[in-house]
C-alpha cells in the first residue's frame, strides 16, 4: 500500500456521509485533508476529531466563481492536491418526468455535473503540471441503469461516468489517474434529501436488507487512492449483497 502520510486531498461534500467518510478513512491513512462544504460547523466539527492537518473551505459547489477563488486562494502550503475526490452530490424527487419538479432537476444538473466540472477544472492544471494527482469521482448504479422515476439523476450519473471517460482521455500523457467509484444503495442523507427531508419515507428504503455504508465506499475509495502510481482502478461498482442491480434488491435478506 502506498504511504498517504502528508499527502494533500480534497474532498468535496465532506460533511457528511460518503465524504465525511472519506474524510475519516483518508485521515487514518495520514492523508493531510482539505474538507469542503456548505456546513462549516460541521466541517469544523470533524476537523476537530480527525487529527491531522485540515484546511476547511465553506464552499457551494454550484458557485463557479467561488469555486475559483477558494481554490486560487488555497495558502500555498495546500496548494499541491494529491487526490482530489468529487464527492459532492445529491439527488431530488422519485417522480415520473413529465411530473417532475424543474428546480429539483436543475439542482442535480447544477451540483452533480456543473459542481464537479467546476472543481476538476480549478485542481485538475495544477496535477497537470506537478504530473501526478488522482481524481477520483463519485459515481453511481445510477450511471450505469436507468431506473423508473429516476430519469434526470440517472442522467447526472450517467454524465459523471462520460466525464470520468473524458478525462482519463485528456490525461493520458500525463502521470494523473482518473477513478469512479459507483455505489448501490447507501444509507446516508441521500434518500432524506431525495424526499426533500421527508425522513419516514427516506427511512422506508432501507428497510428488510443491510445497505452499504459510507465507509464502506470510503474503503474502496482509499484502496484505489493507494495503488502504486503506474496502477489506476477505472471504475469500482460497490453493491450491498442483496443488491443485483439498480432496482432489484432483496427485502428479506436483513
Amino acid at each position: 500500500m502506498t504511504d498517504l502520510t502528508g499527502k494533500i486531498v480534497l474532498v468535496t461534500g465532506a460533511s457528511s456521509g460518503i465524504g465525511e467518510s472519506c474524510a475519516r478513512k483518508f485521515a487514518s491513512a495520514g492523508a493531510k485533508l482539505i474538507l469542503a462544504a456548505r456546513r462549516m460547523e460541521r466541517l469544523e466539527r470533524l476537523a476537530g476529531e480527525l487529527g491531522v492537518d485540515c484546511h476547511l473551505l465553506q464552499l457551494d459547489v454550484r458557485n463557479r466563481a467561488e469555486v475559483e477563488r477558494s481554490i486560487s486562494g488555497l495558502p500555498k502550503e495546500w496548494m499541491a492536491i494529491d487526490v482530489l475526490v468529487n464527492n459532492a452530490g445529491l439527488s431530488r424527487g422519485l417522480s415520473k418526468l413529465q411530473e417532475g419538479k424543474i428546480e429539483g432537476w436543475e439542482e442535480m444538473i447544477d451540483t452533480n455535473i456543473k459542481g464537479l466540472l467546476y472543481i476538476s477544472r480549478a485542481v485538475l492544471p495544477g496535477m497537470v503540471r506537478r504530473n501526478s494527482g488522482h481524481v477520483i469521482n463519485i459515481g453511481s448504479i445510477a450511471g450505469r441503469e436507468v431506473y423508473p422515476n429516476g430519469n434526470v439523476y440517472c442522467a447526472t450519473k450517467h454524465a459523471v461516468d462520460a466525464i470520468t471517460k473524458g478525462m482519463r482521455l485528456d490525461l493520458v500523457e500525463t502521470k494523473v489517474r482518473v477513478t469512479t467509484v459507483d455505489p448501490g444503495l447507501v444509507e446516508t442523507e441521500f434518500s432524506e434529501i431525495r424526499f426533500w427531508g421527508d425522513t419516514v419515507k427516506a427511512s422506508t428504503v432501507y428497510h428488510g436488507f443491510q445497505p452499504l455504508t459510507g465507509a464502506d465506499v470510503a474503503e474502496s475509495v482509499v484502496w484505489a487512492a493507494t495503488q502504486p502510481e503506474h496502477v489506476t482502478i477505472a471504475e469500482i461498482l460497490i453493491l450491498p449483497t442483496a443488491q443485483a442491480s439498480s432496482t432489484l434488491v432483496n427485502k428479506s435478506a436483513d
